[in-house]
Protein backbone atom coordinates (compact mmCIF):
# COMPACT_ATOMS: atom_id res chain seq x y z
CA UNK A 1 0.00 0.00 0.00
CA UNK A 2 1.40 3.32 -0.63
CA UNK A 3 1.64 5.92 2.19
CA UNK A 4 1.70 9.64 1.50
CA UNK A 5 2.98 11.95 4.31
CA UNK A 6 2.79 15.69 3.64
CA UNK A 7 4.64 18.39 5.18
CA UNK A 8 5.46 22.23 5.10
CA UNK A 9 1.70 23.89 5.64
CA UNK A 10 1.43 26.60 8.28
CA UNK A 11 0.61 30.21 8.48
CA UNK A 12 1.50 33.04 5.88
CA UNK A 13 0.42 36.22 5.09
CA UNK A 14 -1.00 37.26 1.56
CA UNK A 15 1.67 37.26 -1.25
CA UNK A 16 3.91 34.99 0.78
CA UNK A 17 5.30 31.98 -0.31
CA UNK A 18 4.87 27.93 0.62
CA UNK A 19 6.78 24.86 -0.13
CA UNK A 20 4.89 21.47 0.46
CA UNK A 21 6.61 18.11 -0.09
CA UNK A 22 4.94 14.95 0.23
CA UNK A 23 6.96 11.24 0.75
CA UNK A 24 6.01 8.29 -0.63
CA UNK A 25 6.34 4.92 0.44
CA UNK A 26 5.63 1.49 -0.31
CA UNK A 27 5.38 1.70 -3.97
CA UNK A 28 7.43 2.40 -6.91
CA UNK A 29 7.11 6.00 -7.11
CA UNK A 30 8.63 6.50 -10.51
CA UNK A 31 5.44 4.18 -11.79
CA UNK A 32 2.92 6.83 -9.94
CA UNK A 33 1.80 9.61 -11.29
CA UNK A 34 0.96 12.42 -8.62
CA UNK A 35 -0.77 15.33 -7.73
CA UNK A 36 -2.11 17.58 -5.14
CA UNK A 37 -5.39 18.76 -3.67
CA UNK A 38 -6.56 20.61 -1.71
CA UNK A 39 -10.31 21.13 0.73
CA UNK A 40 -11.28 24.74 2.12
CA UNK A 41 -13.34 24.63 5.06
CA UNK A 42 -17.04 23.57 4.30
CA UNK A 43 -15.90 22.60 0.92
CA UNK A 44 -15.62 19.50 -1.28
CA UNK A 45 -11.96 18.35 -1.82
CA UNK A 46 -10.50 19.96 -5.06
CA UNK A 47 -7.67 19.25 -8.19
CA UNK A 48 -4.66 21.89 -7.45
CA UNK A 49 -1.98 20.28 -9.46
CA UNK A 50 -0.69 16.96 -11.15
CA UNK A 51 2.66 15.61 -12.67
CA UNK A 52 3.25 12.65 -14.82
CA UNK A 53 5.28 9.61 -13.62
CA UNK A 54 8.54 10.88 -15.46
CA UNK A 55 7.72 14.42 -14.54
CA UNK A 56 7.69 16.16 -18.27
CA UNK A 57 3.91 16.65 -18.14
CA UNK A 58 2.17 18.94 -15.40
CA UNK A 59 -1.34 20.27 -15.40
CA UNK A 60 -2.59 23.24 -13.02
CA UNK A 61 -6.16 24.30 -11.89
CA UNK A 62 -6.63 27.59 -13.30
CA UNK A 63 -6.80 29.77 -10.55
CA UNK A 64 -3.16 28.70 -9.67
CA UNK A 65 -1.43 28.91 -12.72
CA UNK A 66 1.61 30.96 -13.04
CA UNK A 67 1.60 31.05 -8.79
CA UNK A 68 2.29 27.16 -7.95
CA UNK A 69 5.01 24.47 -9.51
CA UNK A 70 4.55 21.43 -8.87
CA UNK A 71 7.38 18.84 -9.26
CA UNK A 72 8.84 15.52 -8.70
CA UNK A 73 11.86 13.64 -7.41
CA UNK A 74 11.90 9.77 -8.71
CA UNK A 75 15.52 9.57 -6.27
CA UNK A 76 14.28 10.78 -2.96
CA UNK A 77 10.57 9.83 -4.03
CA UNK A 78 8.99 12.93 -2.88
CA UNK A 79 7.21 15.61 -4.22
CA UNK A 80 6.47 19.64 -3.91
CA UNK A 81 4.27 22.05 -4.26
CA UNK A 82 5.89 25.75 -4.61
CA UNK A 83 3.32 28.18 -4.07
CA UNK A 84 4.18 31.96 -4.46
CA UNK A 85 2.09 34.87 -4.58
CA UNK A 86 -0.57 33.11 -1.90
CA UNK A 87 -3.93 34.30 -1.13
CA UNK A 88 -6.58 34.06 1.49
CA UNK A 89 -8.41 32.03 -0.94
CA UNK A 90 -5.76 29.23 -1.29
CA UNK A 91 -6.41 28.55 2.60
CA UNK A 92 -7.60 24.57 3.14
CA UNK A 93 -5.76 21.23 3.80
CA UNK A 94 -3.50 20.66 0.53
CA UNK A 95 -3.76 16.23 0.35
CA UNK A 96 -0.87 14.58 -1.98
CA UNK A 97 -2.45 12.34 -3.80
CA UNK A 98 -0.78 9.20 -6.11
CA UNK A 99 -2.39 7.44 -9.09
CA UNK A 100 -1.63 4.69 -11.98
CA UNK A 101 -2.00 7.40 -14.29
CA UNK A 102 -3.11 10.92 -15.55
CA UNK A 103 -6.59 10.97 -17.33
CA UNK A 104 -6.92 14.17 -19.45
CA UNK A 105 -10.47 15.87 -20.82
CA UNK A 106 -9.34 18.40 -23.41
CA UNK A 107 -6.14 18.83 -22.40
CA UNK A 108 -7.14 19.25 -18.46
CA UNK A 109 -7.07 16.87 -15.22
CA UNK A 110 -9.73 14.68 -15.10
CA UNK A 111 -9.18 11.64 -13.15
CA UNK A 112 -6.94 9.09 -12.16
CA UNK A 113 -5.59 9.97 -8.37
CA UNK A 114 -6.76 6.66 -6.76
CA UNK A 115 -4.74 7.60 -2.85
CA UNK A 116 -4.62 10.71 -0.84
CA UNK A 117 -2.98 11.32 2.26
CA UNK A 118 -4.01 12.74 5.52
CA UNK A 119 -2.91 16.27 4.42
CA UNK A 120 -1.30 19.92 5.86
CA UNK A 121 -3.03 22.96 6.21
CA UNK A 122 -2.51 26.08 4.50
CA UNK A 123 -3.17 29.64 6.72
CA UNK A 124 -3.27 32.28 4.37
CA UNK A 125 -3.90 35.66 6.09
CA UNK A 126 -4.73 38.88 4.68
Amino acid sequence: QVQLVESGGGLVQAGGSLRLSCAVSGGTFSSLSMGWFRQAPGKERDFVAAISRSGNITYYEDAVKGRFTISRDNDQNTVNLQMNSLKPEDTAVYHCASGPRIVTMSGHYYDGMDNWGKGTLVIVSS
